[in-house]
């Protein structure tokens, strides 16, 4: 699929964000889950490196610009709807704020 066919299958929410999964591309771990919008993908296409849309400080991140921890971009989907993203990296680092590899490193352990 070329670039600008896969940016044409993207739905972005009535926010104009749309959430993208970041996997370890070796892995396969999910490692955290942000919001992107048309040019946070555009940068991260750029780029090479993931780029996000911060909801809480509306601004671009670029993660792993103040940590060193960045996550260089190895595969790049799109869901069946259009409205998910899949990012599969090579992470410089831990993807969590926690220090954690993975945001998900809460689980629920039920007995028997």
């Amino acid at each position: 699929m070329t670039r600008s066919d896969f940016l044409a299958t993207v739905h972005y929410n009535e926010a104009g964000l749309v959430p993208a999964i970041v996997q370890d591309a070796t892995t396969h771990q999910v490692l955290m889950m942000a919001w992107m919008n048309a040019e946070s993908l555009a940068l991260t296409l750029e780029l090479g490196e993931t780029v996000f849309w911060s909801r809480s400080r509306q601004e671009f991140w670029h993660k792993g610009a103040t940590s060193g921890n960045t996550q260089r971009v190895t595969a790049l989907s799109v869901d069946c709807d259009g409205d998910t993203l899949l990012i599969a990296v090579d992470a410089a680092g831990p993807a969590c704020h926690t220090g954690a590899v993975s945001c998900f490193y809460r689980s629920i352990q039920e007995a028997g």
